[in-house]
């Protein structure tokens, strides 16, 4: 589509409303200007500072419920990519089938976008899907403040003076939003995988099937325990761990089992919390592109992409437990490893998209885990 088509439909669709404004849960304001969709917004405010990825992140589900603000100036530059799904039907550049943010607040948006694979502007694609977003704002400012309360704070995006309450996704199970309600098949491959979906990101698919595996999708509270797989996946996920208590149940089944567990963000919450750990929520919590960790079986360091405002206690997890993965600049758990059986988790996004993807070997680590388990080698 060529640009001035965007431009048209972009001031076709703009209301006339002067200037919208933030509203922070302390009663901190910022007027700003508005593009996307003139509606208004509630949920938890929280800060990436990635300089790219903001199609993949905008549909991660892990970020249900949030209004998202970017520390890098220019969002939009690239556009949107186009609508375009792998054999399984799995989107090729979509990490999941929607937006999931409740709303997008950056410092200066891009309205001449191009790129060779850009299938319409960001604000257009905001607009269809009646998300709004806010620029004109020192989002780094607002980001200082997010960190020093956790990494986030209620907040509310108002288009014009109406009464709209404050609304703490956390209170919700938003697995329910953003899973599948019933049993998904992908691929053909050699390895039986079942996957948990508490708000799956694509890409996690996307890895598994490069990876010779037949994948059962399954929903947040799908009681696999007497299922037949190969090895388990509990997937990323957005909202407070200790909610989702069916799956934790299921979870203390299954870890009486032999078949090898892989567990990812909230994934590695719940495995966590099913083998005696608690969960509480980060001073500073982790949101970008680049947060380094180092493996406490190799001593090697990676740099990570992460989402997370919870984290893993692990001062009550059994002897059978180690971590596997701390954080290099809080020190807190980035991940479990059991010490006899198959059983490990990570904090980070091993698949990233978007991020640097340094620890996508961790998928070939789990594949091999499933052959010495499957074939007793």
């Amino acid at each position: 589509m060529p640009y001035p088509i965007y431009m048209e439909k972009m001031e076709k669709n703009k209301e006339k409303i002067k200037k919208a404004i933030l509203v922070l849960e302390d009663g901190t304001r910022y007027e700003a200007d508005y593009f996307g969709a003139p509606v208004s917004s509630s949920g938890e405010v929280v800060f990436n500072t990635a300089m790219t990825g903001y199609p993949e992140s905008i549909t991660d589900p892990s970020y249900k419920g949030q209004i998202l603000t970017y520390t890098y100036p220019i969002i939009g530059n690239y556009g949107i990519p186009s609508f375009s799904y792998t054999k399984e039907f799995i989107s090729e550049f979509y990490e999941s089938d929607r937006i999931q943010v409740s709303g997008l607040i950056i410092s200066y948006y891009s309205n001449r976008p191009y790129h060779w694979n850009m299938n319409q502007s960001l604000s257009n694609w905001l607009y269809e899907n009646e998300i709004p977003g806010l620029y004109g704002v020192d989002t780094r400012f607002i980001a200082k403040k997010l960190r020093k309360n956790g990494g986030s704070m209620l907040g509310k995006i108002l288009m014009r003076n109406e009464d709209l309450p404050f609304y703490d996704p956390n209170q919700d199970n938003l697995s329910e939003k953003v899973s599948i309600h019933e049993k998904i098949m992908y691929g053909n491959g050699k390895y039986k995988i079942l996957l948990v979906d508490f708000g799956l990101k694509n890409n996690i698919l996307r890895c598994l099937l490069r990876r010779d595996c037949s994948i059962i999708r399954v929903p947040w509270d799908y009681n696999f325990i007497k299922d037949e797989y190969d090895g388990l996946i509990l997937s990323n996920g957005p909202g407070n761990p200790k909610i989702y208590e069916k799956p934790i149940h299921y979870l203390r089944l299954a870890l009486k089992k032999k078949q090898p567990i892989f567990g990812i963000c909230l994934g590695n919450q719940l495995l966590g919390i099913a083998a005696g750990g608690e969960t509480y929520k980060l001073k500073y919590a982790h949101r970008s592109h680049n947060q380094p960790v180092i493996s406490l079986e190799t001593g090697k360091s990676f740099i990570t992409s992460q989402n997370h405002g919870y984290v893993l206690d692990t001062r009550n997890l059994s002897g059978e437990w180690k971590i596997f993965f701390r954080n290099l600049n809080d020190n807190t758990c980035e991940g479990i490893i059991h010490n006899n059986k198959p059983f490990f988790s990570v904090q980070f996004h091993p698949e990233a998209s978007s991020g640097p993807q340094d620890t996508e070997f961790l998928f070939d680590i789990f594949i091999d885990l499933i052959k010495k388990s499957k074939y007793n080698t």
